[in-house]
């Protein structure tokens, strides 16, 4: 078996090391941890999982999760987590567009359950009992086993969608080698230690939580602390409790803990360090983070098609630059002129972020257009707009792509154009990004009508097509959009036009 994959992930000091704690659950030891994904790969084999294929994972941040995700690749399959809150199409989308041989579900009614019956996907449920996984069907607890392919480190671990500037989402095919260097870029990068305890707050199907927080930690030989969800009220107990060395989040969360702070009795100091990732932490939140909770803040920029992390703020004693999202970490980072020829800016010259490195994916999922966008001259293009300076910091100053980021979560406004133009009484529509001090940005749209309805039965119809971070917090009712000289709307002009006075 190979040392660059998945498989061989778990690196601890000593097999009796706490590897995953779960509150008011179970504890599972670095060898009882292993025991259970070699178990549990074993029983995907034997109920005919093949290497190579994708499984929807459908869980939330659980010890079912963790185990499966690494028993699926294991496997020699290809993990693919869903966001538990997506509606039937948008599982029926992801799950059709992955290719997925099996979707894996909790206990009882769930709309990914629907999701895949209706394309005719397996499911199993994955339910707990004690610190062991039980996998079921229709027949009852699997129990037959099989001995698993072991996986090598150019076969495809990961599959994850992106949201893009098309209304159609890309898949992204990450390998076992891209993810073993982005681990092990983030474990070298903060110093990752067996005495390292991080609590996860951040959701484990997107590439932070899972990534940035959880992989590398394990990595280490450290320990995780995974509450189900982020619960502010109870956020200290667990660092207290745990003594807890760290924990990764978007500016939002760390927004809502800093607003909480005397009242939750936080201490003033803390952890051995705070990271900050998926959306722009503002200097001023920077300042406060680490003037309230005694704890250097390292704020870093990551993105799906990288294995998650580009760049970092340096621990100290190196300095941190807020504002910056530090410097490149075991990553080739730099800038490009904006029409992309390959000629690459002077320190201090404004062009694209483009990057090179063993964690970047080698291509989009049967997208040979996107594709060729993506990568010139052996950079792949981020879409996002900056500066170097002279010792390397690197400044986000835009998107050229036209993403919405509410809090981490990154929206197509082509997306929701669409769904709004779907809606029977609606003639035309854009969505757009309006500043927001606790997400970042939010989602609004403008609408002109053709009929009888208004903003809250838009909303409504909405929230029954997508995701509810998706909604459009506001939808103006419009007579005209405003348009350029040659017919066309453009998204910049939609803030001034609609929610300057918000």
């Amino acid at each position: 078996m190979s040392t660059n994959t998945l498989a061989d992930l778990l690196n601890p000091s000593s097999s009796s090391d706490d590897s995953i704690i779960i509150p008011d659950g179970p504890t599972l030891s670095y060898s009882a941890y292993s025991d259970e994904i070699e178990r549990v790969a074993g029983l995907l084999a034997g109920a005919g999982v093949k290497p190579g294929r994708p499984v929807s994972i459908v869980l939330t941040n659980t010890l079912e999760f963790m185990v499966l995700f690494l028993a699926v690749a294991r496997a020699g399959a290809v993990a693919a987590p869903l966001n538990s809150a997506y509606t039937v199409d948008e599982f029926k989308f992801f799950m059709e567009d992955a290719d997925s041989q099996l979707a894996i579900v909790p206990p009882g009614a769930h709309l990914g359950r629907d999701a895949a019956a209706q394309l005719g996907i397996a499911v199993l449920d994955a339910s707990l009992d004690g610190g062991s996984v039980v996998l079921s069907n229709t027949s009852g607890n699997l129990t037959k086993s099989v001995n698993a392919q072991a996986p090598s480190p150019e076969d495809v671990a990961l599959f994850l969608h992106t949201s893009g500037t098309t209304s159609r989402p890309k898949g992204v095919p990450l390998t076992h080698a891209n993810l073993m260097k982005s681990i092990s870029n983030i474990k070298n990068h903060y110093e990752l230690t067996p005495n390292d305890v991080s609590i996860i707050v951040m959701p484990l199907f997107h590439v932070h939580g899972l990534m940035g927080a959880s992989l590398s930690t394990l990595n280490s030989g450290g320990s995780l602390v995974i509450p189900e969800r982020f619960s502010a009220s109870s956020f200290w107990g667990l660092q207290k409790n745990n003594a807890a060395t760290w924990y990764s989040a978007v500016p939002t969360i760390h927004q809502i803990l800093l607003m909480r702070a005397d009242d939750d009795d936080a201490p003033h100091e803390s952890f051995r360090f705070i990271r900050s990732c998926s959306s722009a932490l503002a200097p001023a939140v920077f300042e406060r983070l680490e003037a309230r909770f005694g704890a250097p803040v390292l704020e870093a920029y990551g993105m799906t098609e990288a294995s998650h992390q580009m760049s970092s703020s340096p621990m100290p004693p190196g300095k941190r630059i807020p504002g910056t999202v530090g410097q490149a970490t075991g990553v080739e980072v730099a800038i490009m002129d904006m029409a992309a020829t390959g000629h690459l800016q002077k320190t201090g010259d404004i062009g694209e972020i483009v990057i090179k490195g063993e964690n970047v994916m080698h291509g989009y999922n049967n997208n040979p257009e996107a594709n060729a966008e993506a990568f010139v001259g052996g950079w792949f293009r981020t879409g996002d707009q900056g500066f170097l300076d002279a010792e390397g910091y690197l400044s986000l100053t835009g998107r050229i792509k036209e993403l919405i980021n509410r809090g981490g979560e990154k929206i197509s406004p082509l997306e929701i154009d669409g769904i709004l133009l779907k809606h029977p009484a609606v003639a035309e529509a854009v969505c757009f990004a309006v500043p927001d001090e606790k997400y970042g940005e939010v989602v609004h749209a403008a609408v002109v009508l053709k009929g009888d309805t208004d903003q809250e039965d838009i909303r409504t119809y909405c929230r029954e097509q997508m995701a509810d971070f998706k909604v459009p917090d506001v939808v103006y009712i419009a007579d005209t959009l405003p348009r350029t000289a040659t017919g066309k709307i453009q998204r910049r002009h939609m803030v001034t036009a609609f929610a300057s006075g918000d």
